[in-house]
């Protein structure tokens, strides 16, 4: 039995997404609801697999599967495929089962040549319709589906509108159009040294393959990566009778969304414009109108449009963004899809649903992506500061939030200055896809033409990155890189500052402060609170970061990295002197002198904790990374222990190791130098005896040993620990309880974590080593080498950033078990930075750990994705 890989939308529904995208499943349902929907099929996203792994060529039986819909679609509409009298024309889009707004490429007006352009015209009695619809197809099907370059039709059309005095491309008139048309074929004959296809089953079966070939474009590439969308998903391809927004003044387009998709209130909005297709709108190309104003041209369209966005988000229970035409008089909706929003029109719509009883709590969680609360949790420009900044300019304020940083006029000067670490802003006539990566490595965008959902808005609304769109009042030369506004010249590398809440721009840079969480964010997170079974810490180093994450919603430190506690001026000096020296009492006296700070630095994160666990882990890194670098950091460590410079540069030069990774680290230093441990241990359990008594709290310290791989050396280091805490507690008569745990980072501790369990009391997965290990890959040279593998489909995503559930998730499942099978209640967390990612938290949840802990501004993220993961896979 043959694989079908074309459905009529009549034949679908909103459940076969995987199958059909998103866009097509919905076009399905909308059709099975009975709204207007111009008739079509979907080739299926196993189609698009077929085709990939064919040699991107489409097969023959796809082919006739096409030919058949085809002939359905002539009968529903009434016209011909190819036609040269009443011809049916359709559009070709792409749809993912994921939104990716943009990312892949869409071909309109397809099935038009010399003879249907003229039936067309005679057809609808509209010759200037039918001539602007032919030569936006010859643009569209050459660049799109051809690979010839776009700017070479803008050329052309733009230097022919200057030698008539036009204005826009509305001025052109059917004469006109016809000379664009006969320009455009050349273009396309000269580059392809043959005729523009005229035969519109060839260009539909080529536009169907250059859809599924724009899954392996960049800016997908990009957007996949930075939205975790498994490259094998392919994506569906959506054939579609055109209507036609371009036939006149009582002809139209827009995109509406049912609620404010920047602020999250209950009100229809979104643009349309008159006389234009769907492209105008997304471009920005025409600065669009707001879609109130429909109701005073169009009032019974205003109306019908406003029942079926009503309709629309009652039945998917979510605020939709939604695609329309108007074609002389009649309305028609081209998509809806659930609507990218801003972090707080999230969180706004998901708690209103919730209080309309729409949705319950439990569903208004899932509607939010864990990722999205980082829009919330960076700092905003302060008050004081934003009041005495006077604005250059003002424009649409697109996508909210503070951007401060340096103009750049392209996606490409972006990326460099980013990696030199400077802020930047992207300044750009309009955004296109392309952009895709300087826009997400921007604080933010600023446009001179396009309205609230053109590309820049839409995108960077779903980054959560600040956006400023169509400010017609700057004039731009992004050859010579400046642009004039407001009677001043911003050149490339000055700073501007961009408000996207209000839409102003200001010259140079404005302080911010940092963002609290109140209102429905705080409401949204108790519920995410109430249903979570995986507690949520953060790591942190300092009383500052223990603070911040408490405010965030942190329960406690799951990770004290006590190697940063060193590098401070008078600090530094003392611990050079201590590990370049050559005997036990050397090192002794030098350490001595390093128990207050540490005495100090643990009372401060016990004191920000306030009661709550925190686990500190000993030192971890190789000790060749405190050495001195400058002749003047030699001479200050020679002054502290009285030794030449000479030795202790040949001292420093001993510690130099051929791979500090998997060197003189962790556990091993404990094991080679345990003094450095009892001086920890003292510091750590009378930071706990003092601050119990000062505070009344009952501190249990949590002692975590890095990189144990064999359980003799937990056990040696532990003996250390105990014998140390015993002699302090001893000393200050006081009774203290502690705990004695592990950092899992070395897959052998994983293999013999049954062992390893009779000792410790905790596991807490170091993910970030525990990856580089399994996968034999350095941390400082991983970057050279993820790029290369994710670009080439060998890595679905970086598994630094994203846990691999598959062989380093098999190490953790195997530690758990056998960690339980010792000691059943075995605490078990994770610290590394996997510990904000959702799809890892997902995973730890599903692992049974108690907790995860990641940096304070990921500690919402990580609650949510908790709550998620709860309401997906019940325990």
């Amino acid at each position: 039995m043959s694989t079908k890989y074309v459905y009529m939308f009549s034949e679908g529904n909103g459940s076969m997404k995987e199958l059909l995208g998103g866009k097509g499943a919905n076009l399905a349902e909308m059709t099975n609801l009975g709204l207007p929907i111009p008739q079509g099929f979907t080739v299926s996203t196993e189609a698009c697999t077929l085709y990939n792994t064919s040699g991107k060529v489409l097969s023959d039986e796809i082919k006739a599967q096409v030919d058949k819909a085809i002939v359905k679609l002539e009968e529903i509409s009434g016209k011909k495929f190819g036609d040269n009298a009443n011809p049916l024309l359709v559009s070709v889009r792409s749809g993912s089962r994921a939104s990716m707004p943009g990312m892949m490429d869409t071909v309109l007006n397809l099935g038009l040549n010399d003879e249907a352009v003229e039936g067309l015209a005679n057809a609808t009695g509209n010759p200037r319709f039918a001539y602007d619809s032919f030569r936006r197809f010859i643009m569209m099907f050459a660049d799109v589906v051809i690979g010839v370059s776009k700017k070479k039709f803008d050329k052309v059309l733009d230097e022919y509108k200057e030698s008539k005095g036009y204005g826009s491309d509305l001025d052109l008139n059917v004469d006109d159009l016809k000379h664009i048309c006969e320009e455009f074929k050349k273009i396309y004959r000269d580059d392809q040294g043959k005729d523009f296809p005229a035969d519109a089953k060839i260009q539909l079966y080529e536009a169907i393959g250059a859809v599924f070939r724009s899954w392996d474009n960049e800016r997908a590439f990009s957007y996949r990566r930075m939205n975790d969308i498994p490259y094998d998903w392919g994506t569906a391809v959506n054939v579609q009778s055109m209507v036609f927004g371009n036939m006149g003044d009582d002809s139209g387009t827009g995109v509406v969304f049912s609620r404010n998709a920047a602020t999250g209130v209950d009100e229809i909005y979104g643009e349309y414009m008159i006389n234009a297709q769907g492209e105008d709108v997304v471009a920005g190309v025409r600065t669009p109108k707001p879609f109130a104003q429909l109701k005073e041209e169009m009032p019974a369209i205003y109306d019908e449009f406003v029942n079926y966005a009503k309709k629309l988000e009652r039945h998917y229970k979510d605020m939709q963004d939604m695609e329309i035409t108007i074609e002389k008089g009649k309305l028609y909706f081209l998509q809806t899809r659930n609507g990218k929003r801003t972090a707080t029109a999230a969180l706004k719509i998901a708690v209103d649903m919730v209080d309309e009883g729409l949705i319950t709590s439990e569903e208004a969680l899932l509607k939010v992506e864990p990722r999205q609360l980082d829009q919330l949790l960076h700092p905003t420009f302060d008050t004081k500061a934003l009041k005495e900044a006077n604005p250059i300019g003002k424009a649409l304020p697109a996508s909210p939030g503070a951007a401060t940083g340096k103009v750049y006029f392209n996606a490409e000067d972006v990326k460099e200055a980013s990696e030199r670490g400077e802020a930047c802003i992207l300044v750009r006539l309009e955004t296109s896809p392309e952009d895709i990566e300087g826009m997400a490595r921007s604080k933010g965008v600023l446009t001179v033409r396009g309205g609230m959902t053109s590309h820049a808005a839409v995108v960077a609304r779903g980054m959560g990155t600040c956006c400023v769109s169509g400010c017609e009042e700057i004039k731009m030369n992004e050859e010579e890189k400046y642009f004039d506004l407001g009677g001043h010249r911003i050149k490339e590398g000055d700073y501007i500052s961009l408000d996207g809440s209000t839409g102003n721009i200001y010259l140079g840079e404005i302080k911010t402060v940092d963002p609290e969480i109140s209102g429905n964010f705080a409401k949204f997170m108790e519920w995410a609170d109430k249903v979570r079974d995986l507690k949520v810490r953060t790591n942190a180093d300092t009383p500052k970061d223990a603070s911040k994450a408490i405010e965030f919603g942190a329960e406690g430190i799951g990770l004290t990295r006590t190697e940063h506690m060193f590098f401070d001026e008078e600090r530094i000096i003392k611990f050079r002197a201590m590990i370049l020296s050559d005997s036990v009492s050397e090192r002794e006296k030098a350490l001595e002198e390093l128990i207050p700070y540490q005495i100090s630095d643990f009372k401060g994160l016990y004191e920000a904790m306030e009661g709550r666990p925190v686990t500190i882990r000993l030192l971890d890194p190789p000790l060749h990374e405190f050495i001195p670098h400058t002749e003047a950091e030699y001479e200050a460590v020679s002054k502290q222990n009285g030794k030449p410079v000479a030795e202790l540069k040949a001292k420093a030069a001993a510690l130099h190791e051929i791979n500090p990774m998997m060197g003189h680290r962790g556990c091993r230093l404990s094991v080679t130098f345990p003094e450095i441990t009892r001086m920890q241990i003292v510091a750590i359990i009378k930071a706990a005896i003092e601050i119990n008594k000062e505070k009344g709290y009952n501190i249990v310290p949590e002692i975590m040993i890095p990189l144990v791989g064999e359980i003799k050396e937990f056990r040696f280091v532990k003996e250390i620990v105990d014998s140390t805490a015993a002699e302090v507690i001893k000393e200050a008569g006081v009774d203290l309880q502690y705990m004695v745990g592990t950092m899992i980072e070395i897959p052998r501790a994983c293999l013999t974590a049954d062992a390893i369990a009779k000792e410790a009391e905790f596991f807490s997965f170091g993910t970030n080593d525990l990856t580089q290990l399994t996968y034999g890959l350095s941390r400082d040279d991983a970057g050279k080498i993820l790029n290369d593998y994710i670009g080439k489909n060998i890595y679905e995503a970086d598994p630094t950033a994203r846990l691999d559930r598959t062989g380093v998730g098999q190490l953790m499942q195997m530690a758990v078990e056998k960690g339980k099978s010792t000691k059943e209640n075995i605490k078990l967390g994770i610290c590394g930075e996997h510990g904000g990612d959702p799809s890892s938290v997902e995973f730890c949840h599903m692992l049974g750990l108690n907790y995860v802990s990641c940096s304070p501004y990921r500690v919402p993220i990580a609650r949510l994705a908790a709550a998620q993961a709860a309401l997906k896979f019940p325990r």
